[in-house]
C-alpha cells in the first residue's frame, strides 16, 4: 500500500508508542483511529483524482478529519500524563 498523507503515525511520529497502546487497550481510541483513516482514505483518493467529489464534500471530509485529529491528540496527552 502506497503512503497515505496524514497518516496518524504521520502526524504524531514521536508517540508511535503511544498510538500503540491506545489502539490495542482503548476500544474508542481503536475505534475513532478507524474512522480517521476511512476519512483520511477518501480524501487522499478524491485528492489523487481517483474519486471525483464537490468541493463542499472535500471541506467537510477535511473537517470531520480535523476534528478527529483534536480529539486523538487529546488522548494521546491524557495518555502520556503520569
Amino acid at each position: 500500500m502506497s503512503h497515505v498523507p496524514h497518516d496518524l503515525h504521520a502526524e504524531f511520529p514521536q508517540d508511535a508508542e503511544v498510538l500503540h497502546s491506545l489502539k490495542t487497550g482503548n476500544s474508542h481510541f481503536a475505534a475513532l483511529a478507524e474512522r480517521y483513516h476511512g476519512v483520511n482514505r477518501e480524501i487522499h483518493r478524491i485528492d489523487s483524482g481517483v474519486e471525483a467529489a464537490s468541493d463542499d464534500h472535500v471541506e467537510q471530509l477535511k473537517r470531520q478529519r480535523l476534528a478527529m485529529l483534536d480529539e486523538v491528540s487529546a488522548m494521546i496527552a491524557k495518555a502520556r500524563q503520569p
